[in-house]
């Protein structure tokens, strides 16, 4: 017959963990979405395309614009603009940032990875902040280097036509280019964790910034110059047009509005991704 015996307690090695589980923080939450970021393609390639877009638009528009100038209409010339014609790229510029800070929430929806990184900052709301803090500083720092690029060169292929960037307003236009196209990488985000689809973060928010302007254009008058200035990209056009219409908004007045707009998108995001499930 068989004895079993037990093992002395001396022999039981209780479990001790290598090390606590370290808190989640703010800046290990950068830290992840950064690694999620860069390590996409598609990130990268999206951003190229909007540096590109802001730098070629500007030394080509002067080129093009500096071999026709003999034969430019009196009218053309009074007015030419050759800062607004440098940071032309601005317009296909936001479109890429836009896309990319939709994209850098709906992709993890789309996937559903989304899952993963609310189980590891369950607190939520630090995904939702490394999130922007991240793309917004991003976009600011390629974009402002971007705008003064296109600056640049820009004046260099417009020659003796050209200005400098001493010029009244030619610098605030350079630095209100990034900044706008910042606030558009903000908006892009909100509307990501409101709307959680590509398509439909997309749709929304090239809506708010490329269709109403137009639907506003076949409207009454009356519409035009009370509600014009206040839309989304007429008011932060502001900042960077150094040729307003009527009726616009101050430059810091109107970027302040343009923020406001993505104020409200992010506390949206923050409503909705504190209440809603995954």
């Amino acid at each position: 017959m068989s004895v079993t015996q037990a093992l002395p307690s001396s022999a039981v090695t209780p479990f001790v963990p290598l090390a606590d589980p370290a808190p989640v923080t703010l800046r290990r939450v950068l830290s992840s979405e950064w690694v999620k970021l860069r390590s996409l393609r598609s990130s990268w390639i999206t951003m190229g395309l909007a540096v590109a877009a802001m730098v070629m638009a500007g030394v080509v528009g002067g080129i093009l614009t500096n071999q026709d100038w003999a034969h430019m209409r009196p009218g053309r010339r009074a007015n030419f603009d050759p800062v607004g014609l440098s940071l032309a790229g601005l317009n296909f510029s936001q479109l890429a940032i836009g896309v990319l800070g939709v994209l850098f929430i709906s992709g993890e929806y789309g996937t559903g990875m989304i899952r993963s990184t609310l189980a590891a900052a369950p607190r939520r709301l630090p995904v939702l902040w490394a999130k922007a803090i991240l793309f917004g500083l991003v976009t600011l720092i390629l974009m402002e280097i971007s705008a003064f690029v296109a600056f640049l060169g820009g004046q260099a292929a417009l020659g003796s036509h050209g200005t400098t960037m001493t010029a009244p307003g030619a610098l605030r236009a350079i630095v209100g280019s990034g900044l706008y196209l910042t606030v558009v990488a903000l908006l892009g985000i909100g509307l990501g964790f409101v709307i959680r689809s590509t398509a439909g973060g997309i749709a929304a928010l090239f809506g708010v910034l490329l269709v109403l302007p137009g639907i506003l254009s076949i409207l009454p008058d009356s519409w035009q110059t009370n509600v014009g200035p206040y839309l989304p990209s007429n008011a932060g056009a502001a900042l960077y047009d150094l040729h307003p219409d009527p009726g616009t908004l101050a430059p810091w007045t109107g970027f302040a509005v343009f923020v406001g707009y993505a104020v409200v998108a992010l506390v949206a995001a923050a409503i909705i991704l504190e209440r809603r499930d995954a």
